[in-house]
């Protein structure tokens, strides 16, 4: 009796084990098809209306959005944060023109804040006019002009929900930004001003106390690839305002990323660059696993 009822109650157990086995593969291929029939959907239409439906994780993973660059950047800035234990973050925008950009920061805000449980804060830096007059060659006027990209206020801040327009000259509303707003740390900064002029005097938002800012910051920058008319170089436009920075900066550092340069095929990956700085009181805390070897943090040649 006792060798019947073992025998049941094994029998049981193994049932049991493959049940959940089972339903863990077929939750698996469901939520992979979910996946895929969102991201075709995306892509038809050209919307991110439909990423609400799975993770943000998903969304960088299956490449869904209509703004890859700034999802992976504002993903990774939020998991960030959370493993330096930030309850809050900033996001900012320099050049907001028609407010694409920023409906996407909104709209993936709402979904990383509820996932992640952390406040995200968003800012546009912008003129409002339309580009000034460019200032010589560094400028890079022969693709730019004066009242380029001038942005609609009223009708773009009735659609706007979160997000807080700052205008007004960089050189100037970045150096009272920390006093006027008392932002929340800066996690993520996407830089399109087009010029030399404005990207280099964006810079100034790098200057205020440490409190501001995490550690690292991810950033990406619009105007470093172009093609056969913008023909970008190393001695104009964005590229040179970075390389200017890093030259006067000893401790405070933006460099191209290593990580997507060497393993992805998006051509993006060249536009995403990482603000380090070296002497922020967190910038030396642990984060990493201790599994490191497993997960492929190093490089074993």
């Amino acid at each position: 009796m006792l060798l019947i009822i073992s025998s049941d109650f094994c029998f049981f157990i193994i049932l049991n084990v493959l049940y959940i086995k089972i339903k863990s593969i077929i939750c698996k291929m469901l939520q992979k098809l979910r996946n895929k029939i969102l991201k075709k959907l995306s892509k038809k239409s050209n919307s991110d209306r439909f990423i609400k439906y799975t993770t943000s994780e998903a969304v960088i993973k299956f490449n869904m959005s209509t703004r890859p660059p700034h999802a992976y950047c504002f993903y990774n800035a939020v998991k960030l944060a959370k493993r330096l234990n930030y309850k809050s973050i900033s996001v900012i925008e320099f050049g907001v023109a028609g407010g694409n950009g920023l409906f996407f920061l909104e709209l993936f805000a709402e979904q990383l804040s509820k996932e992640f449980n952390i406040d995200i804060e968003i800012y546009g830096f912008d003129l409002i006019s339309g580009l000034p007059s460019p200032q010589d060659y560094r400028d890079l006027p022969y693709i730019f002009k004066k009242d380029l990209f001038p942005m609609n206020k009223d009708v773009l801040k009735n659609k706007l929900k979160k997000s807080i327009i700052v205008e007004g000259d960089v050189k100037n509303t970045t150096k009272d930004f920390f006093e006027k707003y008392n932002p929340a740390p800066i996690a993520f900064i996407i830089n399109d001003l087009d010029y030399y002029s404005s990207t280099i005097n964006s810079f100034n938002i790098f200057y205020g106390d440490s409190k501001f800012y995490l550690p690292r910051i991810f950033c990406y920058f619009d105007d470093v690839l172009g093609d056969e008319i913008s023909m970008y170089c190393d001695y104009s436009g964005e590229l040179l305002a970075i390389s200017e920075f890093n030259e006067t900066n000893k401790n405070k550092k933006i460099l191209l990323n290593k990580n997507l340069v060497s393993s992805s095929k998006n051509h993006w990956r060249y536009q995403i660059y990482y603000y380090h700085d070296f002497l922020h009181p967190k910038y030396n805390d642990y984060i990493e696993t201790d599994n490191q070897e497993d997960k492929g943090t190093f490089f074993h040649g």
